[in-house]
């Protein structure tokens, strides 16, 4: 079942509302994110899943001590 009605197909380009795109066949994807809660129901069980808080997750952060330099 789909997220949303609209689906974008990235291999062609093309907009429709079925799962599957109709003129590759390819895989279609939702044209747009999820609407953000602010209570966030199922907030604390994805937090969980992402381990989100542990050090790893805290280290993986970027720094504003690392030096300001934004210049690629």
């Amino acid at each position: 079942m789909v997220r949303t009605k609209l689906q974008h197909c990235k291999a062609c380009d093309l907009y429709a509302l079925g799962p599957n795109c109709k003129a590759c066949g390819a895989l279609m994807v939702s044209s747009a994110p999820l609407k953000y809660s602010p209570e966030d129901p199922q907030g604390k069980r994805r937090r969980e899943r992402e381990n989100a808080g542990s050090d790893e997750w805290a280290d993986s952060l970027p720094s504003p001590s690392d030096g300001g330099d934004n210049s690629e």
